[in-house]
């Protein structure tokens, strides 16, 4: 996607070959940086503090960060520490379990003196994998926007309510929720998009909405509980988010606060989609209440909120009373029979055992 004129990714090797370098999401929406990460420290650093964030983005930075030890060190005792470290640095995503798995397959047989060239090429093509999936998601998810426009009768733009960020900066690029929007914008389809604030880190008020204007597609930020008020006065056409792992079985573990959304669709007759690609598949549960891990972050996120002030600057600031204890939950998990229909790379499919079957036979054989 463009950034004031040029394309950028959201992580790439450097002009050395060696480092590998990102878009610190922390900085947004107020300044855009770019980081130089050098070593698996370092990816994990950016992994863990959310330098980096988004499920499939993750799962590149845990790739990369494989390069980067392996470009260090590349014994067998190097590829187990970095695995074990990138591993343990965010819980709930399951990307980040299935690139290091990816990684560890196309490494660990070959010699050492072959392992940084083949880790290298293994994370490009994770990328690029990532891309082209991204890209499908928005291809299929068009049909439904589109379809949305004809409904009424080509009379008004489509009113879609997002959660979060699943943009491209939650990718490689195009995104998973907003691939079928930017493809839709492109296409001279008329979209607004309404876009949850998405609290505590304010992924949506700040990266979506972001995006967002750069891209140039109209929308207008709504605190997270204004969701169902606007469905009950008829002013979503659909939701459509992300997903940082869905069961076999397609329950959605996403953002705090998705959850809420799919239950005010239903209620409001609201189709309730979810973008994402197989790499966010965790074929070895069908339980995600029960079985997803939920990350229970700081809570000074909940606690402490920055911004520009209107001199400029940008500053944190305490919103609670000196003395009051935050809980963090950064996710939950949406049941399978409120989400209307996935849309995949492969397709779209009813959020259930034998829809995720009929696109993914070869995977959902081996399932749990």
């Amino acid at each position: 996607m463009n950034v004031h004129g040029a394309p950028y990714r959201t992580i790439w090797v450097g002009d050395d070959g060696r480092s590998v370098h990102i878009i610190d999401q922390t900085r947004l929406p107020h300044e855009f940086v770019t980081r130089a990460l050098n070593t698996v420290a370092d990816a994990a650093e950016a992994i863990r503090n959310m330098r980096v964030r988004g499920a499939p983005l993750i799962g590149a930075m845990a790739a990369y960060g494989v390069c980067l030890a392996l470009a260090e060190d590349p014994s067998d005792a190097s590829l187990i520490q970095a695995c074990e470290m990138l591993l343990a640095t965010r819980p709930t995503a399951v990307n980040l379990r299935w690139a290091l798995d990816e990684m560890k397959a196309a490494t660990s047989a070959l010699p050492a003196g072959d392992r940084p060239d083949a880790a290298y090429a293994k994370a490009a093509a994770v990328c690029d994998d990532d891309v082209a999936t991204c890209e499908a998601i928005g291809d299929h998810g068009l049909s439904l926007v589109r379809e949305a426009w004809e409904a009424a009768g080509r009379s008004r733009p489509v009113e879609i309510l997002t959660h979060c960020n699943a943009g491209w900066l939650a990718t490689v690029d195009w995104g998973t929720a907003t691939a079928p929007i930017y493809k839709a914008h492109d296409a001279g389809i008329p979209v607004h998009v309404w876009v949850g604030e998405t609290r505590p880190r304010n992924q949506g008020a700040s990266i979506t909405a972001w995006e967002l204007v750069h891209h140039g597609v109209p929308h207008t930020v709504v605190v997270d509980n204004a969701g169902g008020h606007l469905m009950q006065h008829g002013r979503v056409d659909l939701c459509i988010t992300g997903t940082d792992r869905t069961t076999a079985a397609g329950d959605v573990c996403n953002k705090i606060g998705t959850y809420p959304k799919a239950l005010a669709a239903r209620d409001n007759g609201v189709p309730f989609y979810v973008g994402l690609p197989h790499s966010t598949v965790d074929w070895t549960i069908r339980d995600g209440v029960r079985d997803i891990p939920i990350e229970e972050r700081d809570g000074i996120e909940v606690t402490e909120i920055s911004g520009r002030t209107r001199s400029g600057e940008v500053a944190t600031v305490r919103l609670t009373p000196d003395g009051s204890a935050a809980a963090n939950f950064a996710f939950d998990v949406t049941p399978a029979h409120l989400v209307t229909a996935l849309i995949t790379e492969r397709g779209i499919c009813e959020a259930s055992v034998e829809g995720l079957a009929s696109l993914y036979p070869e995977r959902a054989r081996h399932a749990a």
